[in-house]
């Protein structure tokens, strides 16, 4: 299907095939923010996408998603219908707890956007071993796309279709 679980190796792997991999920085903390905190990013990990793009010489692409957080509001694992089900995440709106339109995403307006490249050809690939550059370039990528996040929702007309 295309995708492989977050790991260095696989990211060194597909890297050095040439391949493009994306990661998402925010990870799973993504998933469980309130509602009316969308679009507010959450800490990027470790910086473990900057270490490896670091050592294997590749630039990092930051990338906007906006309408994704509509799509399914108020994620959270609260709910005796996903811890019975086993699913980790549900819609928190109590109505859609009891439905199976909970799994279902809404019909939210989507855009996608790519910023500049971050390039990291200026460092040694052993600065993937030092925490402090490690995560200058972790935060400027951060900034970047919570820049671009802010431009795109404030452009955008309408939240649904």
């Amino acid at each position: 299907a295309g995708h492989t679980m977050a790991s260095t190796v696989d990211a060194h792997r597909l890297l050095a095939a040439g391949e493009l991999t994306a990661v998402f920085p925010e990870g799973y903390k993504g998933l469980g923010k309130h509602f009316r905190d969308r679009y507010k990013l959450q800490r990027f990990g470790r910086g473990g996408f900057v270490e490896v793009a670091l050592r294997a010489r590749a630039p990092i692409v930051p990338c906007a998603i906006v309408g994704s957080e509509e799509a399914s509001p108020g994620i959270s694992r609260r709910g005796w219908l996903a811890e019975r089900l086993g699913v980790p995440l549900l819609a928190a709106n109590p109505a859609l707890q009891l439905a199976p339109a909970a799994l279902l995403p809404l019909p939210s307006r989507w855009t996608l956007r790519f910023g500049d490249p971050v390039d990291v050809a200026g460092h040694d690939p052993a600065a993937a071993d030092d925490p402090a550059i490690v995560n200058a370039l972790t935060e400027r990528v951060r900034g970047v796309v919570q820049a671009m996040l802010d431009e795109d929702v404030a452009a955008r007309s309408s939240v649904f279709l």
